[in-house]
């Protein structure tokens, strides 16, 4: 009798395979009737007993050269596959992805759509100081045809030193001045109980990066009829980011706009790391139209340009920047906001290659 070859050996191991993955197709198979009988019952399909019986049958039967361990792995691996065969691929999509929802998503801002297919500006200062002041930027916003501005009135900041923000009274200049030049304001809350009172003097409600996860606030608005603007955290991933999201919509809120404002990396030339690869990817894996915020994603007046000419190249239905009648008087982020020439300059420039796609 002769020793196998390697050929040999390769083919049986081929042919073992099949077998395999016959087995396992026909496993699943009666894995998938298993669960169509649990649904009518109203069974949860998940049952641990069942599933610690079936590895303790496998332990007693397996006298083979790999460990037990690596058995007990492999075959928990097989159960939970074989777990989501009996779940329906719609139900179990996020109701933010585009499985469950194939068109585009465009919220309504007082008029002004975005994710419709054409590229829409949100601009404004960083944080609200004075009414003289947001006036002063909401009468060159007009000019330049934009409806939508932002301001922050309560201001998440990084030491507690630093400019907070002027709270409900900033909420309310900026409804004033909105009211006046017949524009939207969007502005970030930090709190669930500061909802509903802003509700009252906001077109749009953000949720800042550093309340991404801030799950009970995202419940909350959630809870509201009022469109969101929700910014990607410091150093989360797409699929958190979309999960947030998901928080909202879960609550009955579809009207949401997703912000790009950059991750925390190690790179210390910009403020933050403008993940543009990011727009693409949520707007395949949503339906949810996407902001990209060019300011905290660079730090740098002297990037905002390039960013959003990148932002629109690669898909973004809008761009947000921040702007300040005096940027080296601002009680916040002087050095990444434009003043009212550099801003006129920046949004000429941008809607000629706003045009070109």
């Amino acid at each position: 009798m002769t020793n196998p070859t390697l050929q040999s050996l390769r083919a049986q191991v081929d042919d073992i395979n099949l077998e395999i993955l016959k087995l396992l197709n026909e496993r699943g198979r009666v894995a998938q009737e298993i669960g169509k009988i649990k649904s009518l019952q109203g069974v949860n399909r998940f049952d641990p007993v069942r599933e610690r019986q079936s590895l303790n049958l496998i332990q007693e039967h397996h006298d083979g050269p790999f460990e037990s361990s690596t058995i007990q792995h492999i075959f928990k691996e097989i159960f939970k596959a074989s777990l989501e065969l009996q779940e329906d691929d719609h139900s179990k999509a996020l109701l933010v992805s585009r499985k469950k929802k194939p068109e585009d998503t465009i919220v309504d801002i007082k008029g002004e759509k975005i994710g419709d297919g054409n590229v829409k500006f949100v601009m404004g200062p960083c944080a609200v100081e004075s009414y003289e002041q947001v006036r002063e930027v909401g009468l060159a916003l007009k000019e330049q045809g934009i409806k939508v501005m932002r301001g922050g009135a309560f201001k998440p900041r990084t030491s507690p030193y630093d400019f907070q923000g002027l709270g409900i009274e900033g909420l309310k200049i900026l409804r004033r001045v909105a009211d006046e030049l017949d524009l939207a304001v969007v502005s970030e809350i930090v709190t669930p109980q500061d909802i509903e009172i802003a509700a009252e003097y906001l077109d749009v409600i953000q949720i800042g990066a550093r309340n991404m996860q801030n799950f009970e606030l995202l419940k909350a608005a959630g809870s509201i009829d009022k469109p969101i603007l929700l910014k990607r955290g410091l150093a989360a991933t797409i699929d958190e980011f979309i999960n947030a999201a998901e928080y909202i919509m879960s609550r009955g809120n579809g009207n949401i706009i997703l912000c790009e404002r950059g991750i925390r990396t190690y790179e210390r030339a910009t403020r933050n790391t403008l993940d543009i690869s990011a727009v693409p990817i949520l707007k395949k894996e949503t339906h949810l139209p996407v902001v990209v915020d060019v300011t905290h994603s660079t730090g740098r007046r002297d990037l905002l340009l390039p960013c959003a000419k990148a932002a629109i190249a690669i898909g973004a239905d809008a761009v947000m920047a921040e702007v300040h009648p005096d940027p080296a008087v601002a009680l916040s982020d002087s050095a990444q906001q434009m003043d009212i020439p550099q801003f006129n300059a920046f949004m000429e420039e941008l809607k000629s290659v706003a045009a070109k796609f």
